[in-house]
């Protein structure tokens, strides 16, 4: 035998359990069932929020949260809009899109802002009633968590850490579901 027929023949035994792998039938209702348990923020919301943009000053906004599931329940879509108390122009404009991977048992996230977009791993509070996610970038660091009070309110803070400092509160919000 050739020497690059052995090498053909050694790459596609190598290959077929990788392709195997990747063709792996998602467990939908496992996904559905985990993608439930984030109900508790399905809905449309307003209220104020804190936003530290730099230095300075934080703007105060009016903020609205609309949060709905697409998919048929595959993917939790969470839109929020921040207007400027001060002049009603728009502050902040974010987008989340939530998903749960049921190979690996995990929430994810991918959310885009200003431009920018983060992917990160969100995780169910104990309470069943609110996520906190987080990341790094070199020295910077943050973590948010959002909950549900005892009034029924969505309630978000975030924090932001660089190097050694304390951690400094970057976000907080308190919106209610719209009847």
């Amino acid at each position: 035998m050739f020497p690059t027929t052995r090498l053909l023949l050694a790459a596609a035994a190598l290959l077929v359990p990788c392709i195997a792998q990747t063709l792996r039938a998602p467990n939908l209702e496992a996904q559905r069932a985990a993608m439930r348990k984030l109900e508790f923020l399905i809905g449309n919301w307003s209220g104020e929020a804190r936003v530290l943009r730099g230095p300075g000053e934080p703007v105060e906004m009016i903020q609205t949260e609309e949060a709905h599931y697409k998919l048929d329940g595959l993917v939790l879509l969470i839109e929020g809009t921040g207007r400027a108390k001060s002049d009603g122009k728009p502050a902040l404009q974010a987008l989340g899109v939530v998903t749960y991977d049921d190979q690996t048992e995990t929430y994810r996230m991918r959310a885009f802002n200003d431009g920018r977009f983060l992917e990160t791993e969100v995780k169910l509070l104990e309470t069943g009633k609110g996520i906190a996610w987080g990341f790094a970038l070199g020295e910077i660091k943050t973590s948010s968590v959002l909950q549900i009070n005892e009034k029924g309110e969505w309630t978000e803070l975030g924090e932001i850490r660089i190097g050694s400092q304390a951690p400094r509160k970057f976000m907080e919000l308190t919106v209610s579901r719209l009847k």
